[in-house]
């Protein structure tokens, strides 16, 4: 399953020369994640109301073109597994379907005391189904 969000680039997004910030591209990564979890009827914010938290311990972003002050963004989210306490999740990145940019994050899940668990049932359930492309 792959989930879209759409947003603009804001003015206080570029830098000096006119383009977006290289560290924006992790801020729409997240967003991309939350809009892919409430694709599947949920939101970060349940899944933490349970007292489970998927802090990221890996990102990556390859940018293939700039973006630009009120660009329109589409942001490609999909899950992929990556082990017993991982997650990972893929982005691509697209502005009126031309490709700017892909990565990942890759998050563990862990209690309020910070301990890394396998993930519940519940998590379990809501991301299988959904993996891949």
């Amino acid at each position: 399953m792959i989930a879209r969000a759409e947003l603009r680039v804001l003015y206080g997004d570029t830098d000096a020369m006119g383009q977006a910030y290289y560290g924006n591209y992790f801020r729409w990564f997240e967003a991309g994640r939350a809009e892919w979890f409430r694709s599947c009827c949920t939101s970060y914010k349940e899944v933490e109301s349970r007292g489970y938290y998927l802090p990221v311990v890996e990102a990556h972003c390859d940018y293939k073109k700039p973006a630009y002050y009120d660009d329109t963004l589409t942001i490609e989210t999909w899950f992929e597994f990556s082990g017993p306490a991982r997650f990972k999740f893929e982005y691509e990145i697209r502005r009126n379907g031309e490709f700017l940019a892909q990565g990942y994050t890759v998050h563990v899940c862990v209690n309020s005391d910070r301990k890394v668990l396998k993930p519940p049932e519940y998590l379990k359930n809501l991301l299988e189904p959904r993996q891949g492309r």
